[in-house]
């Protein structure tokens, strides 16, 4: 019995936590049209866009150009062996542009930027500086956590076009300089495969990606525990939740993208 006692208290608290989750949620989306209309809230807006932005531009070009290089040196034996090494273009834009660079980008960024806004705001909180907030009359969510959740709307997609074009010249470097691949086979075949809609998947994809970083990166540090190991396991938490819900994202918005394509432009090679 104690162990179902137990089970039914931990069920109750991760459905009571889910719930604040959603309102927490619900009150920040409540804020955003209303937190781009003045020159205050730019103000607010300016700083996020550097931090979470210009400053991730270096891992992020580092982990879209080591995708691209570790993509060719596993696919080059496998295309080799069949005969189809001129297919290596279309295999690399379209794994960097579909899948492997958002993924990727969206796994480090829900590292760097997800547990940077986490830390930030759990200091605050724990410092008593959100309390402040809201005793001086100001909403917390609208002053913290809107300028922070458009940042990541906004600057993680134009991230990961960053790491998709790295990853393309990565793969190409290491396709044409070190295994021999025909540099203009590579991108005549890439240019006659890829479209418009693989260019634009991974920028789409990882809008959800920025709307989960940070709603739940935000949360995570409005709702931390006193203390420095409050601080810390809130980042630990953070990260975990930021990263299962870019993969789920990354599952049902690839399944949704896909069913959208045929239906308007019919199967692709058709």
């Amino acid at each position: 019995m104690a162990i179902i006692g137990s089970v039914g208290q931990q069920t109750l608290r991760s459905l009571g936590g889910f719930g604040d989750f959603c309102r927490f949620c619900w009150q920040t989306i409540a804020w955003v049209p209303r937190g781009t209309t003045s020159w205050r809230n730019l103000r607010l807006l300016l700083p996020q866009l550097y931090s979470i932005g210009t400053e991730s531009i270096p891992v992020v070009v580092v982990t879209g150009t080591f995708v691209g290089m570790v993509l060719a040196v596993q696919m080059i034996a496998q295309f080799a062996s069949v005969g189809l090494i001129a297919q290596m273009g279309t295999i690399i834009n379209l794994s960097v542009l579909r899948e492997l660079g958002p993924v990727l980008t969206g796994l480090m960024l829900a590292g760097r930027v997800g547990g940077g806004l986490t830390a930030e705001l759990g200091t605050m909180r724990v410092t008593e500086q959100i309390d402040a907030l809201r005793a001086m009359g100001s909403d917390p969510i609208r002053v913290l956590v809107v300028p922070r959740l458009l940042a990541c709307m906004l600057l993680i997609p134009v991230l990961v076009m960053y790491a998709d074009f790295m990853g393309i010249l990565g793969g190409y470097a290491m396709s044409v300089y070190i295994y021999g691949v025909n540099g203009t086979e590579f991108w005549r075949d890439a240019v006659r495969t890829v479209e418009y809609f693989d260019i634009l998947y991974g920028p789409i994809k990882s809008i959800f990606f920025g709307v989960a970083i940070g709603l739940i990166s935000c949360y995570k540090g409005f709702r931390c525990a006193a203390g420095a190991a409050g601080v810390g396991r809130a980042c630990t938490e953070a990260f975990v939740a930021a990263t299962m819900a870019v993969l789920a994202i990354d599952f049902f918005s690839g399944m949704l993208l896909n069913t959208l394509y045929e239906l308007f432009f019919g199967l692709r090679g058709l």
